[in-house]
Order: C-alpha cells, then sequence, then structure tokens
C-alpha cells in the first residue's frame, strides 16, 4: 500500500496505469503480485484525487495465437477478477485495450521512435521467442512499443507492476526521452514504476526457485483465484516445504526458497511485513503454520472466487462495465493522441 500520493513528474499531473494479459487461469501470483496493489492504490485515502486506469491487455494477448472464444472469456474472466477484487468502476477507470483505439496508433509512432537494438534486449522477447524467433510473430517483437503507448496515451506517471515487467517500464522512459529530444518538446512524462509488497513475486508451491504459473502441469503448483475454499486450504497444506522450523528474522529465509515464498504470501494476505509475521511465526514448526496460512487464505481469497463466479454468470454485466471504461479511457486518451500528431506533423 503507498505511503503517499505519487508525486508526478513537473507539469504532469499524477496519473496511475496498469494492466495485465487476460491468458487465463487467474492465480495468487497475479493477484497479490498486480490486483491486490491495484486495489490498495486505489483506496489509499491520500490517491483519492488521482485518476486510477486498470486494463485488460487483449492485443497483448494475440501476440501468440490465442482461440477467440477463450480470449473472450478470459477476458470477462479478468475483468470479474478486477471487480470481485475491490477494484470499483466508479473509482477506477476499467476497460479491455482493444475498445481505445488510441493504444494501436500511439504505438505506430513508437515503432517509428523505438530501436531495434532496444527490442533484441528485451528478456521477455529472448525467453518467449527462443530459437524460434525467426517464426515468432512480429507483434511478440514489438509489443513493449504497444505498452508503452498503453502507459503515455494516459501520460501515465505511476505504473504499478512487478520486478519482471520493470525493464518495460524503462523502455517505456526511454521511448518518452527519444521522443521528447526527437520533437524538441517535453510532452511525455518519464513514467515511475512502483513496485511494493512482500508478494510482488509469487512462487510455485512445489518449487520455491519457480515463479507461480497458470502454465505449470501441476494444479498444485498454484493457487488459482477460482478455486474454492477446500482447495486454496488443501494446496497450502500440501505445498512444499523443508523440515526446520521458522526463523525468527527474514536472514533466516534467504536459502530456503520454499519457506521464504510462504511467508511472504502470509505477510503479503494479512497486511504485514515479512519480519512482523516472523516475529509472531519464528520457532514454530510448518505443522503449525500451515493451518495459518491456509485459514489466512480462505479469508481473503474464497469471497473473490465466489464472487467471480457471480459475475461470470452475468457477462453483459462486465461487458456495460468495460464499455463505461472505454468511454472514458477513450476522453483522456484522444487529445494526448491529437497532440502528438501534431508534434509530429500529421494532419487529422
Amino acid at each position: 500500500m503507498t505511503d503517499q500520493s505519487p508525486a508526478a513528474p513537473s507539469g504532469f499531473t499524477p496519473r496511475v496505469f496498469s494492466g495485465i494479459q487476460p491468458s487465463g487461469g487467474l492465480t495468487l501470483g497475479n493477484y497479490l503480485g498486480a490486483i491486490r496493489r491495484f486495489v490498495d492504490m486505489q483506496n489509499a485515502p491520500e490517491n483519492s484525487g488521482i485518476e486510477k486506469i486498470y486494463c485488460m491487455v487483449d492485443m497483448h494477448a494475440i501476440t501468440v495465437w490465442q482461440d477467440p472464444a477463450k480470449l473472450t472469456r478470459n477476458t470477462r474472466e479478468l475483468a470479474a477478477g478486477y471487480i470481485a477484487a475491490g477494484l470499483d468502476p466508479a473509482q477506477s477507470i476499467l476497460f479491455n485495450q482493444s475498445q481505445v483505439a488510441e493504444h494501436a496508433q500511439l504505438a505506430w509512432i513508437f515503432n517509428c521512435v523505438a530501436r531495434m537494438g532496444w527490442m533484441q534486449r528485451m528478456t521477455q522477447w529472448k525467453d518467449k521467442a527462443g530459437k524460434n524467433s525467426q517464426n515468432a510473430s512480429l507483434g511478440l517483437f514489438a509489443y513493449p512499443a504497444l505498452m508503452a503507448a498503453d502507459i503515455l496515451i494516459y501520460h501515465a506517471t505511476h505504473v504499478p507492476v512487478g520486478e519482471d515487467q520493470k525493464q518495460h517500464v524503462e523502455l517505456t522512459r526511454d521511448i518518452a526521452a527519444k521522443f521528447n529530444h526527437d520533437f524538441g518538446v517535453e510532452f511525455f512524462p518519464m513514467t515511475e514504476p512502483v513496485i511494493e509488497g512482500a508478494a510482488t513475486r509469487v512462487m510455485s508451491l512445489r518449487d520455491g526457485s519457480k515463479k507461480m504459473s497458470k502454465s505449470d502441469p501441476s494444479d498444485a503448483s498454484r493457487i488459482n483465484m477460482t478455486d474454492d475454499a477446500d482447495a486454496i486450504a488443501q494446496k497450502i497444506r500440501k505445498a512444499r516445504t523443508d523440515p526446520d522450523a521458522l526463523p525468527s528474522e527474514a536472514g533466516g529465509l534467504a536459502e530456503r526458497p520454499e519457506a521464504r515464498n510462504l511467508v511472504n504470501i502470509y505477510a503479503a494476505l494479512n497486511d504485514q511485513t515479512v519480519d512482523q509475521v516472523l516475529s509472531d511465526v519464528g520457532g514454530k514448526q510448518f505443522s503449525e503454520f500451515k493451518p495459518m496460512l491456509a485459514d489466512l487464505a480462505v479469508e481473503k481469497l474464497s469471497p473473490i472466487s465466489t464472487e467471480m463466479a457471480r459475475l461470470m454468470q452475468t457477462p453483459d454485466e462486465i461487458d456495460a462495465i468495460l464499455r463505461g471504461g472505454a468511454d472514458r479511457a477513450r476522453e483522456i486518451a484522444a487529445p494526448i493522441l491529437k497532440k502528438t500528431y501534431e508534434i509530429v506533423g500529421m494532419i487529422r
């Protein structure tokens, strides 16, 4: 949770933007690493006057082939996850990216600003394309420019992200700086990443060295945001640990990835620091700690899964919220794109 209202770069109004791909299978990692932090930022009293824009980035999802019916469902499920977790459409702007054409229009300009070398250095391009890069889509290669456009089409000054997305915000800053330099303006802000919380990177319940992922073949490796109370509790009780008691200080978790992961999850769910948790549970065995974590996780997560299930039964309600959010987003984006075209010399 933020301790103070974000300070915007000089000359820019504070504005928050972030988004998640609707690739299906929301996990606890998505919740603690992103959605929960979106909600905290929305609800912090010191942020009450700051616009918050949270997007389902469906245009990013299609950089790899998607089944159209599943993409539609996944977009609605992500929106349901946002809403069920506490994002209020009256307080935050919620929409799916493809409803606001300005994202793609600005992305083309940024494709002409960004350099090939910048894109080739992106860790996610290397990881996703791998040795098969010649057969990867052009969209997969260029999508960091679209991500920059997602952020800068709103002049967003702050982006809550996980550690693995920090490189993309750095690229966004590079693109903004080059655009401003090339055209002799101070038009786009130097966006700041906001990386906070005890569990910004949630790891697998079966292997504490790997990130929790919906693509892991073992469903026991993750907590799905659609899991019911029994499934949540069972997965935590069966989570991999080690035979030692919990330490009393965070330093004692350094070489214990599974222990560190479970303590991080507890801390994030209970709004505590790791040291605060360990001051309470230090010396306990996992046979004592796991039931505590299971009870806490069920308390915090099962209401979300229940509300997600309800919303998914009323897709028209979700779609109406997304349309309304897109209208509000366009009100911000359209004048920024218009001014960008004027700066570049494009007649509209």
